[in-house]
């Protein structure tokens, strides 16, 4: 989970797991009822038609290696303007990778999604088992019991409004300078079923359709990267076609995961 920059700030991984990702989204001000992460057991057709429609976003979990490394290089030799409406961050944190992914996947769907003005406080203890966990950035112990996330707002919200006019290394700067985003990482990345540890060779990138077209949102990267065409209804399919391609070329690899973020059929839009 490398960075576009060299930033020193590291973040502990968030864990390829719906669960965590949903608890944490959701502490974010993401209403429960609108949307959530579920597991892609599969590629194949009968595999991507087990999945919740209609799919949002997708995220993709993969190892860093020499032959991946070579392709995003080459990607980024090729200057490509990109449609403007994308709503792209670069990654300075080390390890954000995840929260990245996620701000891309939602930053992409307000229209479809409703993100309200007003939440309350969230207590993330509705989400998080209550444990005790240090963060070492913030320098203090915080029990979940007692964290809360959220002033009279979405976190989401309020995020995507103050980013709305900033370009990709702005909105990256002002991630890396937002404590509450930090803390609220810090607590879903220790929630996991593994041990969370700093140092790891994967990378979580996502794949979003917009205005028709499949985009590849990768914070390391210089620009959105486009697939070609698509559409909300083939958005699953159409990113599971580029994700073959990219496990086809790392054939000596196994750590792939992925997820699909799917919106509740019956959620207002």
């Amino acid at each position: 989970m490398a960075t576009g920059s060299q930033s020193v700030k590291r973040w502990l991984p968030l864990e390829a797991n719906p669960d965590v990702m949903n608890q944490f989204l959701w502490g974010l001000g993401l209403p429960e009822g609108q949307a959530e992460c579920n597991d892609v057991y599969g590629l194949d057709e009968e595999l991507l038609a087990m999945v919740p429609q209609p799919v949002l976003a997708v995220l993709f979990l993969y190892p860093l290696t020499t032959e991946s490394e070579a392709e995003r290089v080459k990607q980024d030799s090729v200057d490509k303007e990109y449609n403007k409406k994308v709503y792209f961050t670069k990654q300075t944190v080390g390890n954000a990778c995840g929260t990245v992914g996620l701000l891309h996947a939602i930053g992409n769907v307000t229209s479809e999604i409703k993100l309200p003005d007003v939440s309350g406080a969230v207590i993330l203890t509705k989400f998080f088992k209550p444990k005790t966990v240090y963060f070492s950035e913030v320098s203090s112990y915080v029990s979940l019991e007692k964290f809360i996330i959220g002033r009279e707002d979405s976190f989401l919200d309020r995020f995507y409004k103050a980013t709305a006019d900033m370009n990709p290394t702005e909105r990256a700067l002002f991630l890396e300078k937002d404590t509450e985003m930090e803390s609220a990482h810090s607590v879903a990345a220790t929630a996991g079923d593994t041990v969370a540890s700093d140092n790891v060779d994967t990378h979580f990138i996502c794949f979003s359709c917009v205005d028709g077209e499949l985009y590849e949102l990768d914070g390391r990267r210089a620009r959105p990267v486009s697939h070609g065409p698509s559409s909300p209804e083939t958005l699953l399919q159409d990113a599971a076609k580029v994700i073959k391609g990219i496990i086809q070329k790392n054939p000596n690899s196994m750590n792939f995961n992925v997820i699909a973020i799917s919106r509740n059929p019956g959620a207002a839009h």
